[in-house]
């Protein structure tokens, strides 16, 4: 799960990043509230690479999608792209845990077909 999860974050990592400097072409937005915003959604997306495995933190990156979705309010096209980040974070979950399943199995299996040394 740890690296399709990661994967979706660090996409989401440049798409934030872009987003930052087209929302920096809206005249009513400084660009020290642009930047600060963005470099905390940026810097949020690099932490939570590493805690996705730990409790919590896929509620975190749900917490972020929906960040990345609200804010088309300032960037439009944001609310398609947070959409499709936010499909690709529910398959990046759903069928991590699947393949974690299934390595687990493996590992199971693996380990108890094994002939003892002797």
């Amino acid at each position: 799960m740890r690296t399709l999860c990661s994967s979706t974050l660090i996409g989401e990592f440049f798409v934030i990043g872009f987003a930052g400097l087209v929302a920096m072409k809206d005249p009513g937005l400084s660009m020290t509230t642009v930047w600060t915003v963005s470099g905390i959604a940026m810097f949020l997306c690099l932490v939570l690479c590493g805690l996705v495995t730990r409790p919590g933190g896929v509620a975190l990156g749900w917490a972020l999608q929906i960040a990345l979705i609200a804010s088309g309010l300032i960037v439009p096209t944001m609310y398609f792209l947070g959409a499709i980040f936010a499909a690709l974070w529910w398959a990046s979950v759903h069928y991590g845990r699947k393949v974690d399943e299934a390595k687990a199995r493996f590992a199971a299996q693996a380990s108890s077909s094994t002939p003892d040394a002797a």
